[in-house]
């Protein structure tokens, strides 16, 4: 299987199944001597596990990262860095009945197809659980280039939106609620449909939005390499993912070209930020802004219909300890995600200019 790392310079391979004894990664390319607060990254890692609150899956795992090299003394050595995380609390018997069947818009039928054989425990490596990998080295990313602040949030549930501009939100506000949403109001109402479309035994979908600050003029390569092309990928690398748009987005497809360009201030920054603080695949120095959108998660507990690996019809129903909405969750993942993509371009810059 291919595809298991991410970046160039900065690069993250990670490793394991949700099922398995631990997951696991390497993070390759950190420079030497960066002092690491560990309790940053544990704490990152909380804001992602599983059973942290009545509206997330009630999987319980505490999720503790241990490294196993290339750190000395607090201070990051430059070689390797490797980590697992145990998986304490799998139920594979709960995905019994699915030995055999593929769950509709999971990943079982390509994988089966693809590899000839799956691990139909939790999905195997198809897992969201891979992303707790993700985390742990986004926030050793986050520490190298401290001074670029990334905060993301739940700006959406289903039709439940969050309207106000991320210029008018308290960022601080975000770990109030359980939902990530930093208005406290608009978060109830979040919760409350979260919590409707669980008794229903379905799930639901939403959006993440992330904003960027303090990021310096001239990181991302033109042409294939943009900075926006590859937030994107590493976008839509994320389980559930389904749509990545930048600054205007679709939005900006509704303007005129006089509406929507951003006219320059004396100093270089400008008066307006449609074009989401990339221009050309480079920032711009102005705040990077995008928003994900996630699908509702795949297992619900009602009764569908779908084949088995014979191709007979039959029915069947969810099982086990699932997410009724992805999203809150999401959050520390988009920010580690982003983190990834800065840290490697931060490198590169560093390097082109020796």
């Amino acid at each position: 299987m291919a595809g298991n790392s991410f970046g160039k310079i900065f690069n993250l391979t990670t490793f394991g199944e949700s099922h398995g004894e631990a997951i696991g990664g390497v993070i390759d390319g950190c420079p030497s001597g960066l002092e690491l607060n560990l309790d940053k990254i544990q704490n990152e890692l909380n804001r992602r596990k599983p059973g942290q609150s009545e509206i997330v899956t009630q999987r319980k795992e505490p999720d503790s990262v241990k490294f196993l090299s290339g750190i000395f003394e607090g201070r990051t050595t430059g070689t390797p860095i490797g980590f697992i995380i145990e998986n304490a609390n799998q139920k594979s018997k709960d995905y019994s009945h699915i030995k055999d069947v593929y769950r509709p818009s999971h990943a079982d039928f390509t994988y089966d197809k693809k590899y000839g054989n799956r691990d139909y425990r939790g999905g195997g490596r198809s897992s969201a659980r891979e992303t707790a990998c993700r985390v742990v080295a986004g926030a050793v990313a986050k520490q190298l280039i401290s001074s670029i602040k990334i905060n993301a949030y739940t700006s959406s549930v289903g039709d439940i939106y969050l309207e106000k501009p991320y210029q008018e939100l308290d960022f601080n506000n975000i770990e109030e609620n359980i939902v990530r949403c930093p208005d406290n109001d608009v978060a109830a109402t979040m919760i409350a449909k979260i919590r409707e479309i669980r008794k229903q035994g379905d799930t639901v979908g939403g959006t993440v939005t992330c904003v960027i600050q303090n990021v310096p003029i001239g990181l991302g390569e033109p042409v294939f390499d943009r900075l926006n092309a590859e937030l994107g990928k590493a976008m839509l690398s994320i389980n559930a993912v389904k749509g990545f748009e930048i600054g205007s987005g679709f939005c900006g497809t509704k303007m005129k070209g006089s509406e929507h360009n951003d006219i320059f201030n004396s100093d270089g920054s400008t008066k307006t930020n449609l074009s989401g603080g990339i221009q050309g695949g480079i920032s711009n120095g102005m705040d990077i802004y995008f928003r994900v959108a996630f699908k509702p998660v795949a297992t619900i507990m009602q009764k569908q219909n779908t084949i088995d690996k014979d191709g007979n019809n039959l029915e069947m129903q969810g099982k086990g300890r699932h997410d009724p909405c992805v999203v809150p969750r999401a959050v520390p993942i988009v920010e580690a995600m982003a983190a990834l993509v800065l840290a490697d371009y931060y490198l590169l810059n560093k390097l082109s200019k020796l």
